[in-house]
């Protein structure tokens, strides 16, 4: 709503209404045994801390000691207990709960369905009534038990909950948090006997479990994505905030206005965007028949790949880059996927192409221009489910090398890492955790490097675990500490506790980062438990910049991250967050208000955990797809890619170098990095430049070759030639800088490229400007 426009009485009333009533919290997980409950109980042990009136009720903690614990310090409204086909229920008692009233109520199971003549038929009512009457809810759920992520759980698991809830049961919570465990600490939860003997068969599968975890996250990062919507909204911010993709695809009512759909939707589903097709008419002219056809194939396709259409009128076709860009400024699309131009050089001078208009028109949106590859290769551009074919032969010796390898990986450590959105989400507070548990198995658990950051609650957390002392190093006439990698490998653990990732060593020290150190430990056999927040991970640096307009310096190749047996996402509401800021609970006291006005701002935390979210999810996307599952949600990707980036000594290379490993990844496609130098000899700025440029590019997987020419003039040459010479299938560039009356008198490269290179999809990456209003200009 507008900061000064008068509220309407209805509004009036509802506010007031808004006032009396409960709030509304739902703790989801992937599967029974994630650790809902304990969660649950946890967090009302500390609102009881706070001085808060909490009490529980049919709470269902499977007699798992950690969770009974936890019920110890709180209060129990004793639940009615009936019996169903052999099973124990538990219904609310509405009236004690009433009589006693206290601020908030801790209820497992939002899916349970009441026994036969109670007030209401569903938990769910219950805990409306209850919020009516101005108690507070916290709850929890398994994503299976949402009835419409439930039904395409069933049809790729076979898992299928007894009772629901409505899916749009997640919106009418103030607050939705995600339990996250990987399938591997579930498996070995069931092995353990923890879980108890009902666990689904189904749910024994490590496919399964990473399906239901992928859903989980893909679900709440939906919801997290609509709260960054409201709220950019209330503060006056267009434009896509970057958290995710929104894809438009222009198409027209042509043969190969499928094909363009098509591409479009294979680019969303790797992304995990969401997908629009936009088509044009001129306002007053007749279709043809041909046309009306190829209308109708389109609007079938749209709906069958679950698109948003739309058919725009046009007075002129002179309109159509202004309508396009302007449409795709007002839903927030970050990519505008179209085809070529099929004009000469002279005809675009002389009559324009719509690539080029809608090229100067937009700042801020990518545009994918689709090669037509029909012509050239005599094939459609498909998502085709390639069959499952497995790496080896089963009868196949191995060669030394191969051997080797297997050797290398049978006598490496395991390596699991928590990641979370901002500091003070409780990675360490887990890993703490998980490394007393482990203590308690007779496992040699060690704490190689621990940041408390002064809070107490993680300090409870070490509990027996004992800690290497840290190495002392001189530097510049002051004595740091930094972890001591000699020491740990000297007394060689089954596991180390390994804290901030992503640190920059001390100058002196004998690796430059944290990272390299956990790599020499996994080498020599010893697992290792780390923490990194995403904003960390090098490929988003530049998301993070965008969302939070903070550059965040420390940051840690994507490939450390799929090197982990084990990822789990630490998620915390930025509610919830901000609470434990404001109790100094993440910096001392002096810190919180600074770091509430900049970085830990409600619009970065939610932004910073969409992508938190979202990130985890394809990683566990990833994961399947190497299990040799066919359910992956965003489905392989079946054709061979090359991607070439092209690259000079500005700021945006290392932009495009991330976006380039990032596509490539999502591709499974090798990828170039080129520079060509000419004119004078570097300078030594220069020199460093390209070295930083090369490393990054080797840091995240990449080849960087760098060539130099003579003549300004045959630099396009030789950069068309080296991509054809690699079989390049995807270009990334960016935008071109020169004014417009420039281009009349000398052809920019990208200008070139979009002539000469119409075999090949080429992506221009947008040069991302906050200050930066987009406007069709």
């Amino acid at each position: 709503m507008a900061p000064y426009k008068r509220k309407t009485p209805e509004e009036i009333l509802y506010s007031i209404y808004r006032l009396h009533q409960g709030r509304l919290k739902i703790i989801i997980g992937s599967v029974s045994g994630s650790g809902k409950t304990y969660h649950m109980l946890q967090e009302g042990r500390l609102l009881k801390k706070q001085g808060i009136d909490v009490v529980c009720s049919a709470v269902s903690t499977m007699q798992r000691e950690e969770t009974v614990q936890q019920l110890e310090e709180l209060e129990r409204i004793p639940s009615i207990h009936w019996w169903r086909e052999g099973k124990e229920q538990k219904d609310l008692p509405l009236e004690d709960l009433l009589e006693r009233n206290p601020e908030v109520l801790l209820v497992d199971g939002l899916a349970h369905r009441n026994r036969e003549g109670a007030s209401f038929p569903t938990r769910l009512d219950d805990i409306r009534y209850l919020m009516d009457h101005g108690i507070s809810v916290i709850t929890t759920i398994n994503v299976y038990e949402l009835a419409g992520a439930g039904e395409l759980i069933f049809q790729m698991t076979g898992i299928r909950a007894e009772e629901t809830v409505p899916l749009n049961t997640l919106e009418l919570a103030d607050e939705v948090r995600l339990i996250d465990v990987s399938p591997e600490t579930i498996l070995k939860r069931i092995e353990e006997g923890v879980l108890g003997d009902v666990t689904h068969p189904a749910m024994s599968t490590r496919g399964n479990l990473g399906v239901l975890r992928e859903v989980s996250l893909r679900l709440v990062a939906e919801g997290v994505n609509d709260s960054l919507e409201k709220h950019r909204e209330e503060h006056g911010l267009i434009g896509p905030s970057g958290a995710t993709e929104r894809i438009l695809v222009s198409a027209q009512y042509h043969w190969n206005g499928s094909l363009y759909v098509r591409r479009g939707q294979q680019i969303a589903k790797r992304l995990n965007g969401d997908l629009m097709v936009v088509t044009f008419a001129l306002r007053g002219k007749s279709m043809t028949k041909e046309q009306l056809t190829f209308k109708r194939s389109i609007v079938k396709l749209v709906e069958r790949v679950n698109a948003k259409f739309e058919e725009l009128s046009l007075v002129s076709l002179r309109q159509l880059p202004s309508e396009l860009v302007n449409y795709a400024i007002q839903n927030k699309v970050t990519r505008i996927v179209m085809g070529h131009s099929q004009k000469s050089r002279w005809q675009e001078k002389w009559q324009g192409s719509i690539a080029n208009r809608v090229l100067r028109k937009t700042r801020n949106i990518d545009v994918f221009l689709m090669a037509d590859r029909a012509e050239q290769e005599g094939e459609r551009i498909l998502p085709i489910r390639p069959n499952a074919k497995g790496t080896e032969e089963p009868f196949h010796r191995l060669t030394t090398k191969e051997m080797e390898k297997k050797i290398q990986s049978i006598h490496r450590g395991s390596f699991k890492v928590y990641i979370g959105a901002a500091p003070g989400v409780g990675k360490t507070y887990k890993m703490l955790q998980e490394g007393n548990l482990l203590l308690n198995r007779r496992i040699d658990v060690v704490i190689g490097l621990l940041e408390t950051h002064g809070r107490e609650e993680t300090r409870e957390q070490i509990g027996r675990l004992c800690s290497i002392p840290r190495a002392k190093i001189q530097y510049q006439s002051t004595t740091l500490e930094e972890m001591d990698t000699e020491a740990i490998l000297a007394r060689h653990p089954e596991v180390v506790l390994v804290d901030e990732l992503a640190h920059t060593n001390v100058p002196g020290s004998r690796t430059r980062k944290r990272y390299e150190d956990v790599i020499a430990l996994l080498e020599n056999g010893i697992s290792v438990i780390t923490t990194v927040n995403v904003q960390h991970l090098e490929s988003l640096n530049d998301a993070v910049a965008q969302l939070t307009g903070v550059r965040v310096r420390e940051t840690v190749p994507d490939a450390i991250l799929k090197m982990a047996g084990e990822v789990e996402l630490i998620d915390i509401t930025p509610q919830m967050l901000q609470e434990r800021m404001r109790a100094g609970k993440i910096y001392a006291a002096e810190k919180v208000n600074q770091a509430l006005e900049s970085f830990f701002k409600i619009g970065n935390l939610i932004a910073l955990r969409e992508l938190a979210l979202r990130e985890i999810a394809d990683d566990v996307d990833e994961r399947l797809e190497a299990w040799d599952r066919d359910v992956a949600l965003r489905g392989p990707w079946s054709r061979r890619e090359v991607i070439f980036v092209c690259v000079d000594l500005e700021p945006r290379a290392e932009r495009l170098i991330r976006r380039g490993f990032r596509i490539a990844h999502r591709l499974k496609a090798e990828w170039f990095v080129h520079y060509v130098h000419c004119g004078t000899a570097l300078t030594p700025e220069e020199r460093k430049r390209l070295e930083a440029l090369r490393q990054l590019t080797e840091r995240l997987g990449g080849v960087m070759d760098v060539a130099e020419e003579t003549r300004n003039t045959n630099i396009h040459r030789h950069l068309l030639d080296r991509m054809n010479g690699v079989q390049t299938t995807q270009l990334i560039i960016g935008q071109s800088r020169k004014p417009l009356w420039r281009t009349w008198f000398k052809e920019s490269f990208v200008h070139y490229l979009l002539r000469n290179a119409r075999h090949m999809d080429m992506l221009i990456v947008a040069d991302f400007d906050p200050h930066v209003t987009e406007s069709a200009r």
